[in-house]
């Protein structure tokens, strides 16, 4: 049987068409509509002239018609690329370029952003948009709104892709300052959402909310789990202001039965002590993944959500969503207790290996693999990249594994525990950081002579600062502030610094190279730093 992620709708509609499956503030849209609406925006996009395989980008907030449109995509045969609405346009331009797209689906309050896109006239000349949302945008050339959709022939659509075939591409930091794209397919996601509605005992009366960024590989989980069951899927409002207090009354009034969010959110609400003993008593599990959870967060959800169910996912975007679990039985008593990665999900490997790819002894720190049917076809346009990330398998060649980049370890339980990076990415907010990415924003700042970027451990929300220590051309005067603001257009605001200091001259290790064990010393010495950080 040829599976495809767009199915499941049409699945769903047929078996309960009136059944709500996005709901967002007071409006619904029944599995129906949304099926309907995507078939639409599919044939549009074959009419305008979409082939198989094309990438499609989509440029809007999670909304009904971001919905619409992701789904609209892989109905057409396309490949969907989700853009972050936050991220500055010469980052889209990237993308972009390296995507080929002819073609972006937009919404919401983007229309700067396809702005400042279109003032380069060959962007203009070359990019096709469709407007998913009544009122076309003011100075921005589209092709079709949302009127049209409604117009078009909602006659289904015979696919043409199999189940192996990509079906998104999503893009992470890159090492380079050139954004990385792992291409995904349909079996990848599909897979991991059989393993997980299976193993969650989800069903058509779950409510999870959609609160990841569609950018995350992390939004496949809750859209396509409840797809797969039939159940709904809340969105937040864009107006809802992201106070903890406003949050946990969304969760409560919402009555959600599933929530999944990336570690920082929950230590959010944690942290301004947002949810009370018994809350939220609709709340069948917490699932959390892309960060480390501290574990006096997690005994502050237990403790106020006994009935519901937790769960430490675990997974990089190159692994489809999570490729091991570890369900917490019981609260922790030990605020310093160490919660475990697990398992890996069905279907999947983990393996804890040496430089020459052989096991290491339980408790002994190795390289994390992952092996198993939720890896990427690669990165994208990238042979090198991938064949340097994506190995043979030392035990059976004709497969192949993924160097995570983590460290990690096997317990005497033969659980595995996450030990943090072994390279320059990190985890802030539950975004993937590469550190050059930012070095290569700031050394594109004319004055700036030599930068280096860090990161320091942090109790605060983000998990982790951002340091930026720089050494200025002579002569050149460049407060934090500044460099901040000209980085701003180069990176999204999750990558900027928060913590920033000015050097004569770096220290070097023996090599010459520049030491950053001495400048991250630094920062956590404190020593000055508050002096020259940006406002």
């Amino acid at each position: 049987m040829n599976r495809l992620l767009q199915n499941w709708v049409t699945e769903q509609a047929n078996i309960r068409p009136e059944a709500p499956a996005v709901v967002s503030g007071g409006a619904r849209l029944t599995y129906a509509e949304v099926d309907t609406l995507s078939t639409q925006v599919a044939r549009l996009l074959k009419q305008a002239g979409c082939q198989r395989f094309d990438r499609v980008a989509l440029l809007m907030p999670t909304s009904p018609a971001a919905i619409i449109g992701l789904l609209g995509i892989y109905k057409a045969d396309c490949i969907y690329v989700p853009l972050d609405t936050a991220s500055p346009v010469s980052r889209l331009k990237k993308i972009l370029e390296s995507c080929e797209n002819q073609w972006l689906l937009a919404a919401g309050p983007v229309a700067p952003l396809l702005k400042e896109l279109f003032e380069d006239d060959g962007w203009r000349s070359r990019l096709r948009v469709g407007w998913l949302e009544d009122g076309k945008p003011a100075g921005v050339d589209v092709e079709f709104s949302l009127g049209d959709v409604t117009r078009a022939s909602a006659a289904p659509l015979a696919a043409m892709n199999d189940s192996h075939d990509p079906s998104h591409i999503l893009f992470t930091s890159g090492s380079t300052g050139m954004p990385k794209g792992v291409v995904l397919t349909h079996a990848n996601v599909i897979h991991f959402i059989d393993w997980a509605t299976k193993y969650f005992g989800m069903d058509a009366s779950d409510r999870a909310c959609a609160h990841p960024p569609l950018h995350f590989d992390m939004s496949m989980l809750d859209i396509f789990s409840m797809m797969a069951v039939g159940g709904q899927l809340h969105l937040i409002p864009r107006d809802l202001n992201p106070l903890p207090t406003t949050l946990a009354e969304f969760i409560r009034s919402s009555e959600l039965t599933q929530w999944y969010s990336v570690p920082p959110v929950l230590n959010y609400l944690a942290k301004f002590d947002a949810v009370r003993f018994n809350d939220f008593p609709a709340m069948r599990r917490v699932l959390w993944c892309g960060d480390v959870l501290p574990t006096p967060a997690l005994i502050y959800w237990m403790q106020r959500l006994p009935h519901a169910t937790f769960a430490n996912l675990y997974g990089p975007t190159e692994a489809a969503i999570s490729s091991s679990y570890y369900t917490v039985r019981e609260c922790p008593t030990d605020p310093q207790a160490v919660i475990p990665i697990g398992a890996a999900c069905a279907g999947e490997e983990l393996l804890v290996l040496d430089a020459s790819l052989r096991p290491v002894p339980p408790g002994d720190t190795g390289d994390l693999y992952i092996g198993g049917v939720g890896l990427a076809a690669g990165y994208w346009r990238d042979a090198e990249r991938t064949a340097a990330a994506f190995v043979r398998h030392p035990q059976n060649p004709s497969e192949r594994i993924y160097k995570t980049g983590d460290l990690a370890r096997v317990g005497d339980d033969g659980l595995v525990y996450f030990l943090g990076r072994s390279d320059f990415q990190i985890k802030s907010r539950g975004y993937r950081i590469e550190l050059g990415e930012i070095e290569a924003g700031l050394n594109a700042i004319a004055g700036i002579q030599e930068c280096a970027v860090v990161a320091v451990g942090t109790e605060e929300f983000e998990g982790v600062s951002i340091c930026c220590a720089y050494v200025l051309e002579s002569g050149v005067e460049l407060t934090p502030a500044i460099i901040r603001r000209e980085l701003s257009r180069l990176v999204p605001a999750y990558m900027l610094p928060t913590r920033w200091r000015a050097f004569d001259l770096f220290p070097r290790n023996a090599s010459g190279k520049i030491d950053r064990r001495r400048l991250k010393d630094a920062f956590e010495e404190r020593v000055d730093v508050h002096a020259t950080q940006a406002g």
